[in-house]
């Protein structure tokens, strides 16, 4: 087995890692601070090409592989959630179903403009009934007249209220057959359109600089060709869109575990107590040679479930792996990192703060750890 990187794959997390030290991280604190989202590292990642990074060129895209991706996600996710969290709900769950669903018009019309960092797309799936059982969904769709008449309302949706945003793919219920069976579509919902509103949900613990919205559909009334992917076919889109974004949720994990690690490493080397570095003292080197374990073992899998995608291999379940083991370890070594700051860790000037907040929501965001378990075991025929 090859472990090495690319030539290509090495250049882009240097990029990566050094757009984020240049231009994220001196503004990081400050946004978390303001739970101000910015347009301007937004636009900045899209002239750096990290949206659409998978697409194809003829859509605008890189046309790089699944690792390129997961590596820019997990470098940015080193330094700042929210920035991560942007760039990973747009490309995994906003323009992932539009391109792998969308006709040839509907992925010429919406892509290139997605991959400028100047337009941003959302994921409608969750509701304030319907979290882990997607197929909670109340939010109905009617066909008259050659338009969709959509009424309902989602909750937690990433990018989906901030001026880039150009619009949303939302899950209805389309039809109820008689022994009450739902079925599900999905349909796309361009922003300006009338009976649609987007609401910025503020008051977050984490991803503080991060869009996160309420989304609302009263009469909402878009073309029947709005239709994304085929009739009743909405479940398999959002179930199988959830796979690949879990691979990016990992990548957050991984992102935040290695910035808290570095954080505690060099507070350990630098923190002096009883004559010498609180390094040297055996309960943190261990506490830290842990951690580094931890990671390892983490980008490990990680990677090899982003190599399967890419060589066209059944990924779902090391997908669903990676974003347990990923997000758990991303909680337990933030955990350790404040720990080692001792009282300084709890203080806001110190990035292990922020860290601690951000990995929360990855253990519930896309599936939370239970589900996963859930999921990983229907794989093993439990």
């Amino acid at each position: 087995m090859n472990f090495d990187l690319s030539e290509e794959q090495k250049l882009i997390r240097q990029t990566v890692r050094d757009f984020a030290e240049s231009e994220i991280k001196p503004i990081a604190q400050e946004l978390d601070e303001k739970a101000q989202f910015s347009y301007e590292i937004t636009r900045k990642m899209g002239q750096l090409g990290l949206f659409g990074m998978y697409l194809p060129e003829a859509y605008g895209g890189q046309g790089m592989d699944t690792l390129s991706y997961i590596i820019a996600v997990e470098e940015l996710a080193r330094v700042d959630g929210s920035q991560a969290a942007t760039l990973a709900a747009h490309n995994s769950l906003g323009i992932g179903p539009l391109y792998y669903y969308g006709t040839e018009e509907q992925k010429h019309h919406y892509l290139p403009k997605l991959c400028t960092g100047e337009g941003l797309w959302g994921f409608g799936l969750t509701e304030p009934g319907a979290g882990s059982d997607s197929r909670g969904t109340k939010t109905v769709a009617k066909l008259k007249d050659n338009q969709w008449i959509i009424n309902g309302s989602k909750i937690f949706i990433t990018n989906g209220s901030n001026d880039f945003n150009i619009g949303t793919t939302v899950q209805a219920v389309t039809k109820v057959h008689e022994d009450g069976k739902k079925e599900y579509t999905c349909i796309i919902v361009d922003k300006d359109t009338p009976g649609f509103t987007q609401k910025t949900m503020h008051n977050k613990m984490m991803w503080r600089a991060s869009d996160t919205a309420e989304l609302y559909f009263d009469e909402c009334k878009v073309p029947a060709s709005n239709l994304l992917g085929e009739m009743g076919q909405g479940s398999k889109i959002m179930l199988s869109t959830l796979d690949n974004g879990r691979l990016s949720i990992a990548a957050m994990g991984l992102g935040a575990a290695q910035g808290a690690f570095e954080a505690a490493l060099s507070y350990a080397q630098e923190r002096k107590q009883f004559g010498k570095s609180i390094a040297k003292f055996q309960i943190n080197a261990f506490k830290l040679a842990d951690m580094a374990l931890k990671i390892e073992l983490a980008r490990n899998l990680l990677y090899k479930a982003c190599w399967l995608k890419d060589h066209h291999k059944p990924f779902a379940m090391e997908a669903a792996m990676s974003k347990l083991y990923c997000s758990e370890v991303a909680k337990e070594v933030a955990d350790e990192a404040v720990q080692i700051h001792g009282g300084y860790g709890l203080m806001k000037d110190y990035a292990v703060e922020r860290f601690y907040r951000d990995q929360r929501l990855l253990q519930i965001g896309e599936g939370t750890s239970e589900i996963q378990r859930l999921v990983i075991s229907r794989y093993l025929g439990c």
